[in-house]
């Protein structure tokens, strides 16, 4: 975009999106030093013994404690600490890692959706749109938890008859002590505390007037003095693939701005709705939903977000904020699609195939687009009910 003379230097960096990266950079470093003392293993154990050893119970166990998990930490690093464990006792099972993988990530991009902080999307809506932690988790976690636990439901069903077919190996998972798997006592205190910390943060966020980047940024310099890590250690968890990504993103997404490109498609919208609210929501959720199954929701996020704003400022439409919710929803939910819908099912159908497991794209996507389009009904009622009338 410089180089092409569509941007200059200075134009670049002001597109980049600063808030949205020290956030990202600031949660992976906590998570990174968090994931040390083994805390992420001693839940996974803990979820193997309350389902008492048997498959079908394992899954809903770990596909609803993933659903917290992501919740509070972004989607991609909750699959890369979740998706190892679950391999590793599915094997000790004799059972196939490939449904409670896929139901994991599921719940994942469900449990992701409800705050600030989960997925990727709700980061740069919330940065644009003002949005604090506590917004998200007033307006999307009630909606979240009942397509969460309807999509449990679903699972239950699919995969009962595959489980129940299935050979499971005699192990003494019961005997394992899930107490056994913290690896550090203390570091685990430690993280903890900065995390509730942090959270509170952004929870207080219109108190402390600060953006969530800071608080971020702040409880992961927190726990660099208390933990004491090494910092070249820590600093290669941080995903630095993704960071630069984002970086390219936002440069690209001001040169489609500049250019008034994201303008027109922005009054060709209101022209097909009419500035009206209800069609404009109900156009948002569904159009975003649809396309985030078939376009990774990150790229297609950053892209539409501008043209949310600039449909506001031409359609003068009365409550922008039921707009940002139904674009929210549709932009997370609709990662449940397909593989290539969302960075962490790229991330867990590639960890599975690295241990001999294969989930093709048409499998994955007859088993998660009908789940995906029931969740988008569902949030549709949700919205008309409650913001769109």
């Amino acid at each position: 975009m410089v180089v092409a003379g569509v941007l200059d230097q200075a134009q670049a960096i002001e597109s980049v999106d600063f808030n949205t990266l020290g956030l990202l950079v600031g949660m992976m470093i906590i998570v990174a030093i968090t994931k040390e003392s083994g805390v992420f293993e001693f839940l996974a154990i803990s979820a193997v013994k309350a389902a008492k050893g048997k498959p079908m119970a394992i899954l809903l166990w770990l596909s609803a404690m993933t659903a917290v998990v992501s919740a509070f930490i972004d989607s991609v690093t909750c699959v890369l600490l979740v998706i190892p464990i679950t391999i590793s006792i599915s094997q000790k099972l004799n059972i196939s890692p490939i449904p409670i993988v896929f139901s994991e990530v599921m719940l994942c991009n469900i449990g992701g959706a409800a705050t600030l902080i989960g997925d990727p999307p709700n980061i740069m809506i919330g940065s644009v749109a003002g949005f604090s932690f506590m917004d998200f988790v007033r307006n999307l976690a009630p909606v979240l938890v009942v397509i969460a636990a309807i999509t449990l439901i679903c699972l239950y069903f699919k995969f009962r008859k595959t489980f129940a077919e299935s050979e499971v190996r005699e192990v003494h998972m019961l005997d394992i002590n899930p107490l056994d798997e913290i690896k550090n006592k203390g570091l685990m205190i430690k993280s903890l505390l900065v995390l509730g910390l942090t959270i509170t943060g952004f929870i207080l966020h219109d108190v402390l007037h600060m953006e969530s980047a800071t608080i971020a940024l702040a409880g992961a310099a927190l726990l660099f003095l208390l933990a004491r890590p090494k910092p070249d250690r820590v600093l290669k968890d941080v995903e630095w693939p993704v960071i630069f990504f984002f970086i390219g993103l936002f440069v690209l997404v001001g040169g489609l701005k500049e250019v008034g490109v994201l303008h027109v498609i922005a009054e060709g919208a209101i022209g097909l709705t009419g500035g009206e609210l209800l069609p404009t929501g109900m156009m948002t959720l569904w159009i975003t939903s649809i396309a985030s199954a078939f376009v990774d929701n990150i790229p297609f996020t950053a892209t539409l977000i501008p043209v949310i704003r600039d449909m506001g400022e031409l359609g003068h439409i009365a409550n922008m904020d039921a707009i940002w919710w139904s674009f929210a929803l549709g932009a997370c939910l609709g990662g449940n699609g397909t593989i290539v819908a969302a960075s962490a099912n790229v991330v867990a159908v590639g960890m599975l195939e690295d241990h001999g497991y294969k989930l093709s794209f048409l499998r994955f996507m007859i088993w998660g687009f009908p789940l995906m389009i029931l969740s988008i009904a569902i949030s549709a009622v949700y919205l008309l009910l409650f913001y769109l009338t």
